[in-house]
């Protein structure tokens, strides 16, 4: 751990401990449900997409398996047919045998409702043959490939392996920046929405990716994405637009979660473990993020024009 995150961890957990402010106040607005659901109206154009998101799951802990629950409960009552999987999939190390304990049994329920996941790797799944054998696992529809491309009609998703991105060194970095810039160019969906596990702006302690920020960011407001997703840091996060892009982060899905402290971009942020919904409208993208307990803690719009 770098010394300047450690610095983070501590100041922001003693921050926690005693700040009235800002911090108080996003807990308030998260016990109050119903005010954030009629704050922010559904939208009335015709739904195209509902799909749920995760990352930071892969511990086999009761934390992960409450958030598994809870996702499982709302898809009875709204149903979806998507999972983004968004990075660090099997902790500590990307050990393959652990699978069972920290995919198959905690999403039981929805594997066997045909709910499909698209995974993406992480820094910790990388640890253990680069996540060859998480890019081969059916289950997680990768297509063999390290990065690709799902979706139909008017969404479709682009997955970065984030992993080779945030390292200089990786012979695939400028290979799959480049694949983005030619597959978004070439894609005729109405919304196109890209994900992976390294965040670019985060609230939480691992701060901007400059790097990311770099390199990535122009190719998404050239693109004109207007949803960006990861994990990495292991908290509930969304962004205000930044040249047109909403970021979106939810890494509490089971593992030990990391402090928020909000910054002048940040529409919404909170330590809790929790999974996000999205659902894409003709027009806006509707943003929701959802406790272990099955409460609604955040809702946001994201407008395409």
């Amino acid at each position: 751990m770098s010394t300047n995150r450690r610095q983070f961890l501590v100041g922001a957990g003693l921050a926690g401990l005693g700040m009235a402010g800002a911090g108080k106040l996003f807990v308030d607005r998260a016990n109050a449900t119903d005010d954030i659901v009629s704050a922010v109206p559904i939208p009335k154009s015709k739904l195209l997409q509902r799909f749920a998101v995760l990352a930071d799951t892969g511990t086999g802990s009761l934390k992960q398996y409450s958030v598994g629950r809870a996702l499982a409960q709302y898809h009875t009552k709204n149903p979806f047919n998507t999972i983004l999987l968004a990075g660090d999939n099997i902790y500590t190390n990307g050990e393959f045998s652990k699978i069972k304990p920290v995919f198959a049994i905690p999403y039981q329920d929805l594997l066997q409702r045909g709910v499909k996941f698209y995974a993406s790797l992480g820094n910790h799944d990388v640890r253990t043959m680069n996540g060859d054998l998480q890019v081969a696992y059916p289950e997680f529809n990768m297509q063999g490939q390290h990065y690709y491309t799902h979706g139909q009609g008017d969404v479709r998703f682009f997955v970065l392996n984030t992993n080779d991105i945030v390292n200089p060194q990786s012979p695939d970095r400028v290979k799959q920046l480049d694949w983005l810039d030619r597959a978004l160019a070439a894609s005729t969906a109405k919304w196109n929405i890209v994900y992976g596990h390294h965040n670019i702006y985060s609230a939480g302690v691992y701060e901007v990716n400059k790097m990311m920020e770099k390199d990535v960011t122009p190719i998404l407001k050239k693109h004109k994405v207007r949803l960006w997703i990861n994990g990495h840091d292991h908290n509930y996060q969304r962004s205000k637009p930044i040249d047109g892009t909403t970021y979106m982060v939810c890494g509490g899905g089971g593992a030990g979660l990391y402090p928020v402290q909000p910054q002048s971009w940040t529409a919404f942020a909170k330590s809790v473990h929790s999974f996000g919904i999205v659902e894409v409208y003709q027009d806006q993208i509707l943003l929701t993020g959802i406790d272990s307990k099955g409460e609604i803690i955040d809702r946001g719009l994201v407008n395409f024009a």
